[in-house]
C-alpha cells in the first residue's frame, strides 16, 4: 500500500516518512484511530516504506518487495488480528486465516471488527487474539529476517487481547534487532496498559470532508454530485462513506419531513405509523438517517451565521432554511445532542421503536413553540 493511496491525513504520512528517513522510529508503535480513519492501511503503509528497495518521499510500488507488500505477502510482514474457533481449527492462529485476511483487506479495505468477524463467518462468535497466537509471534520475531532487513508485526484491534497480551510484553520491550511493533487500535482504554506504556502513539483523526470528497471522485469515480452529498455524511469515516455509497439511495428528505410533519402537525397516531416503519429498515440506515439529520442542522447553523455553503447540494441548502424556520439554533443545538445520543444507543442495540418514539417526544417539547410544517 502506497501512502499516496490513503485519503487524507498529510500530517501523519509525513511524520512517519520523517521518521523513518531520520531513523528515529520507535520499535513499537500505537497507531490509535477510530473506525473508517485509514489506520490499519497507514500501517500497512508504513512496512512497506520500510521494505521498499527505491523509497524516496512514498515506496516506489513496483520493486519486488513493494509488491510482496502490498499484497501482503511479504515474507517479513507479519499481521496479526481477532479470530474465532471453527470446525477444524480449535487453537487459532492468524496464519489459519491469512487468505481470508488478504481478501478482506482488498474487498473490504476500511472495514471494521464487525466487518471482518462477518468474512469469517463468525455468526454470534466473539472475536480474540488468542494465546496460542502471542507465542507464533513470539516464534515469527525470533527468527532471522528473510529479505528485508527488517521484521514487522502489525497487529490490528489490540484491544482483542485480553491477558495473552502479557506474553508479548518481554518481546515489545526488549525486541531483537531491527523489529518493529506496530499496533492499530480504536480504544486505547480497552489496551492492557503494560503494552500501552511501551509503545509511542501515532494518533489517526477523522479524515477531512474535503478528502473524503475527492477520494469518492478521483478514487472511485463517484460522480460528483452524489460525492458533495455523501462526504459530509461520512464524518470522516471511510467505511461509512462506502456504506452510504452502496446503501445511500434511500430518500431521507421526504422520510425526515414526514418525521418531522408527525411531531408537529399530525399527532401520536402519525408517530406511532412513523416509528413502527423507521424500527424495520436496519440498524445502519437508521444511523444513516440519524447522520443525515444532523448533517442538514448543522447548514442550518452554517446559514444562521451568515456562511454561504458552497460545497453543499441546493436540495439540502433549501431544507436546512426550512428548518431554521421550525427552529432557533439553540433549539437546533438540543436537536442534535439528542441525535448524537441515539447514535450512540443504537451501537448498542436499543430498541429502536422505543428510541425513535423518545426523540419524537422530546422533538416536539423543544420546537412545538415554532410550528412550521414542512411541505413538499
Amino acid at each position: 500500500m502506497l501512502f499516496s493511496s490513503i485519503p487524507g491525513q498529510h500530517e501523519v504520512k509525513e511524520k512517519l516518512v520523517q521518521l523513518v528517513t531520520n531513523n528515529r522510529l520507535s520499535h513499537a508503535l500505537l497507531f490509535l484511530g477510530k473506525e473508517g480513519s485509514g489506520a490499519l492501511q497507514l500501517a500497512s503503509a508504513l512496512a512497506q516504506y520500510i521494505v521498499c528497495e527505491n523509497k524516496t518521499s512514498d515506496s516506489c510500488g513496483t520493486c519486488p518487495s513493494c509488491k510482496k507488500a502490498s499484497a501482503l505477502m511479504h515474507p517479513d510482514i507479519h499481521y496479526s488480528f481477532p479470530t474465532i474457533t471453527k470446525t477444524g481449527i480449535d487453537k487459532p492462529v492468524c496464519n489459519d486465516f491469512i487468505e481470508e485476511w488478504r481478501s478482506f483487506n482488498k474487498d473490504n479495505p476500511y472495514g471494521n471488527v464487525y466487518d471482518w468477524l462477518q468474512t469469517l463467518e463468525a455468526e454470534n462468535k466473539q472475536g480474540n487474539i488468542t494465546a496460542h497466537e502471542c507465542e507464533d509471534i513470539l516464534h515469527k520475531l525470533n527468527l532471522k529476517s528473510f529479505e528485508s532487513g527488517y521484521k514487522i508485526l502489525i497487529q490490528w484491534m489490540p484491544e482483542y487481547l485480553g491477558n495473552a497480551g502479557n506474553k508479548l510484553l518481554k518481546l515489545i520491550e526488549e525486541p531483537p534487532a531491527q523489529t518493529l511493533f506496530i499496533l492499530v487500535a480504536e480504544d486505547e482504554s480497552k489496551i492492557l496498559p503494560t503494552i500501552l506504556s511501551r509503545t509511542q502513539l501515532i494518533k489517526i483523526n477523522r479524515v477531512a470532508t474535503k478528502d473524503v470528497q475527492s477520494w469518492l471522485i478521483d478514487g472511485l469515480s463517484v460522480p460528483k454530485e452524489k460525492a458533495i452529498s455523501i462526504a459530509p455524511l461520512a464524518q470522516g469515516n471511510l467505511r461509512e462513506a462506502m456504506q452510504l455509497l452502496h446503501h445511500g439511495d434511500e430518500n431521507w428528505q421526504d422520510l425526515l419531513r414526514d418525521w418531522l410533519n408527525a411531531i408537529i402537525k399530525n399527532g401520536p397516531g402519525a408517530q406511532v405509523k412513523w416509528v413502527d416503519e423507521m424500527s424495520k429498515i436496519g440498524r445502519e440506515k437508521q444511523k444513516q438517517f440519524i447522520a443525515y439529520f444532523i448533517h442538514l442542522l448543522s447548514i442550518s447553523i452554517r446559514i444562521s451565521n451568515n456562511e454561504i455553503p458552497h460545497d453543499i447540494a441546493e436540495n439540502e441548502i433549501d431544507f436546512a432554511q426550512r428548518l431554521l424556520k421550525l427552529a432557533d439554533t439553540s433549539q437546533i443545538q438540543s436537536m442534535v445532542e439528542e441525535l448524537d445520543k441515539s447514535i450512540y444507543y443504537i451501537e448498542r442495540n436499543a430498541n429502536p421503536k422505543m428510541l425513535f418514539m423518545a426523540l419524537s417526544i422530546k422533538f416536539y417539547h423543544i420546537i412545538k413553540d415554532k410550528m412550521v410544517i414542512l411541505i413538499n
